[in-house]
């Protein structure tokens, strides 16, 4: 049984974008997760804006042996829509999102394991089998579904793997999960530096969609309530804006991006030091996220730290972008 110490990250479309690390076992079916007794994460300095997430880990092997295992990063799960706004790095790439990683100072070279789930089944071989690529959106995805026999192409409706817009235009519904994985040893009682960079998947609407006829009520708002930790101030900004769309101004549209904190808690005790920094993008953009001792260090930028960070639950960030001739400060 082979130990992993899987670095799970996703970047959102409406589920999860990133990850925190968690270690995990190699058992039949998959990646099992796990925790860790011998090495523990002592920082991680992660930040996150619509247009790069960096994040920054520095692990302590505190046992008196060498723990030999396999790094994993999943990437974000891509799952295919029928209505979707969603930014994608590069849609006909296997590195879709420009991933990159670097331990103790050397770039490494992570082999790629992608898979493909429908309803909670394992369809990768079906899609080989058809010639079909495997990330929804991509032209050449679109342009390969387009061949399918009519058999597969009904058996494939009839059990949702794609949904028939017209004869001629197919939509994925599958989901996409890719993992980066690579070997490497943490020496006993030494730190490793890891650091990744990417562009995130961002998922989004094009105008604000949590008010019903102006209203903060229904039940879309109460999600992002609970999500987002909506308070008394951004609401009421939000339904001026929205007020001045319905006026003949333009509609803010949302942006939104996840981070799994949780599986940060599968380590050798808690993250000794914690910091997370986000960047809002525009002076004019609204921002909501669960937060505790944030500080507002920019006209963009805010940031929390904390010492023994247990995190017991995942990060949610909602950024509303103003109009293009949008330079109001909230």
């Amino acid at each position: 049984m082979l130990k992993l110490f899987t670095l799970l990250v996703a970047a959102g479309i409406a589920s999860p974008a990133l990850a925190n690390d968690t270690m995990a076992e190699v058992k039949t079916g998959g990646l099992i997760f796990a925790q860790s007794d011998d090495v523990s994460m002592a920082e991680e300095d992660l930040f996150i804006s619509a247009s790069q997430v960096r994040v920054d880990y520095v692990f302590e092997n505190t046992s008196d042996k060498d723990v030999d295992s396999l790094v994993a990063f999943p990437m974000p799960d891509i799952s295919g829509q029928v209505d979707n706004n969603s930014a994608i790095s590069d849609y006909d790439s296997d590195n879709f999102l420009h991933f990159s990683t670097v331990q103790d100072g050397r770039p490494i070279t992570a082999k790629l394991q992608q898979r493909v789930v429908s309803l909670g089944i394992d369809v990768t071989d079906e899609l080989a089998k058809n010639h079909i690529p495997v990330l929804p959106y991509s032209q050449k995805t679109q342009d390969a579904l387009a061949k399918l026999p009519e058999a597969v192409r009904k058996d494939w409706i009839a059990r949702g793997l794609i949904y028939a817009m017209t004869d001629a235009d197919l939509v994925p519904l599958w989901t996409l999960r890719s993992t980066y994985w690579w070997r490497t040893t943490f020496p006993a009682k030494k730190k490793v530096s890891v650091q990744h960079r990417y562009t995130p998947a961002v998922g989004g609407t094009v105008a604000i969609s949590f008010l019903e006829g102006g209203e903060a009520k229904g039940q879309r708002f109460e999600e992002y309530s609970r999500k987002y930790c909506l308070d008394a101030d951004f609401v009421r900004t939000v339904r001026q804006r929205a007020a001045e769309a319905e006026t003949g101004g333009a509609n803010y549209t949302e942006s939104w991006i996840s981070y799994v904190l949780s599986t940060g808690a599968n380590w050798a005790g808690p993250i000794k030091r914690f910091q997370l920094t986000i960047d809002k993008g525009k002076p004019g953009s609204l921002i909501s996220f669960c937060g505790s001792n944030v500080e507002k260090i920019g006209p963009t930028t805010f940031r929390m730290t904390a010492e023994d960070f247990n995190p017991e639950k995942d990060f949610d960030i909602l950024i509303l972008n103003p109009p293009e001739a949008e330079t109001k400060t909230p």
